[in-house]
């Protein structure tokens, strides 16, 4: 495992309508302990393949309900609403309110391949939607209100 560098606003990597995977292999592998590691270093609750310049439909979400990888996630049902203070790894020292799913149910495929879904409220919600508007080159700063300066704990 490495750490990644992780790119900020202004990388044109940030922008682009990321890949599907279509390997499921030790490049992938490594791609997703990689980045495991660096959320984890950031003290991030997600993270997403663009984010350490590889324009790929990876994400990685760390929250209390788990560690969870999450290969060409699609979303499958969304409901009610909630709104929130959002900060990204990629837009260091910014934090903004944005309204987003409450509860969410995304399709995914697993490091092996195998089709899973899963359901989320809450914070888990919301890091997912987070995560999986990167896939499609959206940043929470494109949907916020009240964007301010925030300090940074490391």
């Amino acid at each position: 495992m490495a750490l990644r560098y992780v790119v900020q606003i202004g990388d044109p990597v940030l922008r682009q309508k990321c890949e599907e995977v279509k390997k499921f292999d030790n490049d992938l592998f490594e791609l997703l302990d990689d980045m495991k590691e660096t959320v984890r270093e950031e003290n991030g609750a997600g993270l997403a393949a663009p984010q350490i310049g590889v324009p790929l439909r990876v994400v990685v979400i760390d929250l209390e309900e788990g560690y969870f990888e999450l290969i060409n996630p699609k979303f499958i049902a969304q409901k009610g609403k909630q709104t929130g203070a959002e900060g990204c790894l990629s837009v260091r020292g910014k934090q903004g309110i944005v309204t987003r799913p409450n509860k969410v149910k995304i399709e995914y495929r697993t490091r092996d391949g195998r089709k899973r879904t899963v359901t989320a409220e809450g914070l888990f919600a919301r890091a997912i939607c987070h995560e999986l508007d990167h896939l499609d080159g959206v940043l929470y700063v494109d949907l916020a209100q009240n964007i301010v300066d925030v300090k940074e704990e490391k």
